[in-house]
């Protein structure tokens, strides 16, 4: 840092290359420093951007939105700025105020590909599938073509009942699938065969799902539940194990485990097990309910 001051001065683009190469060493407070400094001299997009990246490692979003809504005064209509207060929003939990944002954006830019894939997911998940659809259908138009985007689709068509288009949805997300993807895209085949009741397909989805991931967890846990439902409970065991073994806040696993334990009569381990599920997620109801009921169970006796 001394060496580039006294080579280039007080040079503010310096400075932001500077503060670039902190914040990829982990260095966030140093890189903190440049690009105030940078900024100081000269306001410019990109150091805002880069600030509030610091601010986001750092675990200050309050500092971020701060910084950003100061951005977007000086920078009107800033699309990137915007974005950055979304992302912020929806990473503190605030899904309102992160939609919010995103359907800003659109006043300015109609074609944001992230603005238009998260109003669409926040759609879906919304329980508007067909709203849904018309997010991931335009992406489509604008020339976006992966397994990701395919899968989306497929999902949307499924919740909306249209499984003729689902399955060729998915035929299409499995030829585009990369070696990263083809786990997900057979995970989602798999749920969506147990949506129809085809037991079979399931498991063989997840089984390929397992070839093309080993770390699924979510796929271990859903094959562990199709071999309960035929009764070959230790193989059901070995495969809830492996998925909490891999993901420890994968709450299904924890409470999956905890019925098939308590069918088994091993309380001990059911009550474990469903606290743990609890931990991971205080408001699933299934848990409360199976703990009620264990915990009236150990008063009996």
């Amino acid at each position: 840092s001394s060496g580039i001051n006294a080579e280039y001065g007080d040079d503010w683009w310096w400075k932001q290359q500077l503060g670039k190469c902190y914040y990829r060493l982990g260095l966030f407070r140093d890189a903190e420093k440049q690009f105030h400094s940078a900024l100081r001299q000269q306001s410019t997009v990109d150091n805002y951007l880069y600030l509030g990246k610091v601010y986001t490692r750092l675990d200050q979003p309050l500092a971020a939105l701060d910084l950003y809504t100061k951005g977007m005064e000086e920078f009107p209509g800033e699309v990137s700025l915007i974005v950055g207060c979304a992302r912020v929003h929806e990473g503190l939990g605030d899904t309102e105020q992160s939609v919010k944002c995103y359907k800003s954006v659109f006043q300015y830019d109609a074609s944001c590909v992230e603005a238009i894939a998260c109003i669409g997911t926040h759609n879906f998940y919304s329980d508007m599938p067909e709203i849904a659809l018309r997010s991931f259908r335009r992406l489509l138009q604008m020339g976006i073509s992966n397994a990701e985007l395919y899968t989306n689709i497929a999902l949307c068509c499924f919740y909306s009942q249209q499984y003729d288009m689902s399955l060729t949805c998915f035929e299409r997300a499995v030829a585009l699938s990369t070696k990263e993807t083809a786990a997900d895209v057979w995970y989602n085949i798999g749920h969506v065969a147990v949506g129809i009741g085809d037991s079979n397909l399931a498991h063989q989805a997840f089984q390929l799902a397992l070839i093309s991931d080993n770390n699924h967890a979510e796929a271990y846990n859903n094959l562990a539940v199709l071999e309960m439902r035929k009764g070959k409970v230790e193989q059901a065991r070995a495969y809830f194990l492996a998925a909490i073994s891999i993901n420890q806040e994968l709450y299904e696993a924890h409470y999956n485990l905890s019925i098939l334990s308590e069918g088994q009569g091993d309380l001990n381990t059911s009550y474990k097990e469903v606290r743990k599920s609890m931990e991971a997620f205080p408001g699933h109801v299934d848990s409360k309910n199976l703990l009620a009921q264990l915990k009236q169970y150990f008063t009996l006796l």
